[in-house]
C-alpha cells in the first residue's frame, strides 16, 4: 500500500473492523500483517511529530492542531495518538467512539473520547522509569476541550 496522504475516504480498511485506517497506523506489511486500528505504527507515529503531519490522513497540520483520545489521556495531557488536523479527528471519533476493542493507541475502549485542539505540542518519549514505554503528545495553549 502507498503510503502517500490521502483522503479520509481514500484510507485503507481494516479488515476486522471495517473501518478506515489512519496513517498512523500504518499499512499493509509496515507493521506486521493486514492494516489496523488496534495498533500504532511507531515510525508513522514519529514522522507525525517531527514532519508535523496530520496522524490521520498524513498531510502537514495547519492550525487548530486536535488530539483525539480518552478521557484519562486528557487529564494527564499525554496523547498517544498523533495530531490530526480539527476535521480528521472529528470523521474519526464519528467512527471510532462505538468501537468495543481497544484502538488508536488505546489498550481497551475509553469510558468516553476527548478532541482537545491547541496551537502547538510537545512530543515526549518516556524516561526508563514510565512505565508506559510509548511516546506522547502534550498540547501546550490549549483552546479547547470537547467530548
Amino acid at each position: 500500500m502507498d503510503p502517500a496522504p490521502r483522503d479520509f475516504d481514500a484510507l485503507p480498511r481494516d479488515d476486522e473492523l471495517g473501518l478506515p485506517v489512519p496513517f498512523a497506523c500504518g499499512t499493509e506489511g509496515e507493521v506486521g500483517g493486514p492494516p489496523s486500528l488496534r495498533r500504532l505504527d511507531g515510525r508513522r507515529v514519529v514522522q507525525c511529530a517531527l514532519s508535523r503531519i496530520c496522524g490521520v490522513c498524513g498531510r502537514t497540520l495547519g492550525r487548530p492542531i486536535a488530539f483525539l483520545g480518552s478521557e484519562e489521556e486528557d487529564s494527564r495531557n499525554a496523547f498517544h495518538f498523533p495530531p490530526s488536523h480539527l476535521d480528521c479527528a472529528e470523521r474519526l471519533l464519528l467512527l471510532v467512539r462505538d468501537v468495543e476493542v481497544g484502538v488508536l493507541g488505546q489498550e481497551t475502549p475509553p469510558a468516553a473520547w476527548v478532541i482537545v485542539t491547541t496551537a502547538a505540542f510537545e512530543y515526549v518519549r518516556p524516561g526508563r522509569e514510565d512505565p508506559d514505554r510509548r511516546p506522547t503528545f502534550q498540547p501546550n495553549a490549549r483552546l479547547t476541550s470537547s467530548c
